[in-house]
């Protein structure tokens, strides 16, 4: 059985939400949050489908997926309101689009039989660079650049784990889940306790 397009739409739809809410946050119109949910949604497995050289862009291949975004965006548009905090809200649908992006983006490169360095980075391309994109133009402060947070490295250590999984034969479903559930616990970790990686901190040079 193919996981990937169920990984594809399941990221898009959560990532759409995720960029929606972004545009809420800045007070966008619906065309506003139609865009910025869809580069949320299609940015990072763009990326990865060019980098792969792949025939056809995902989302070309089959627009239902953009239409997905779209219509996240709208009902988000009509619902944002009432949520207490949508900054919370942008967070976790971003933790759980990051877990699953990661293992889809894995899972193309994998698919086409690239070295295990390369599917690991497209992991972390697809789970990352559409949210990153979404700050960008949001003028918000990238989840993936603040200090410490368990954010690109969640993405490293899920995509790791399902090359991993793939070198030792195990079946793809558990594979996939690992990933999905690995980069999830680690990004969540860093949400709730926050866990961090070491930060850089400079020194006065000695006289």
């Amino acid at each position: 059985m193919n996981f990937i397009p169920i990984l594809d739409y399941t990221s898009v739809l959560v990532f759409a939400l995720s960029g929606a809410l972004v545009a809420s946050r800045q007070q966008l119109d619906l065309i506003g949050f139609a865009f910025v949910a869809c580069l949320t949604a299609v940015g990072g497995g763009t990326i990865r489908d060019v980098l792969l050289n792949r025939d056809v862009v995902f989302w070309i291949d089959e627009p239902a997926y953009i239409l997905l975004a779209v219509a996240t965006s709208v009902i988000v548009f009509f619902t944002a309101h009432r949520l207490e905090s949508r900054m919370k809200a942008i967070i976790w649908a971003d933790a759980i689009a990051l877990g699953v992006a990661v293992a889809a983006g894995s899972g193309v490169a994998l698919k086409l039989g690239h070295s295990p360095i390369i599917v690991v980075l497209m992991g972390v391309a697809t789970g990352s660079f559409g949210g990153l994109m979404r700050d960008v133009v949001c003028n918000e402060v990238p989840l993936i650049l603040k200090q410490g947070e368990l954010y690109a490295s969640a993405a490293f250590a899920g995509s790791l784990a399902l090359v991993m999984g793939d070198t030792l034969g195990v079946a793809p479903i558990y594979g996939y889940a690992a990933c999905c559930i690995l980069t999830l616990a680690l990004r969540a970790g860093s949400i709730v306790f926050g866990w961090t990686l070491p930060s850089y901190k400079s020194r006065p040079p000695r006289s």
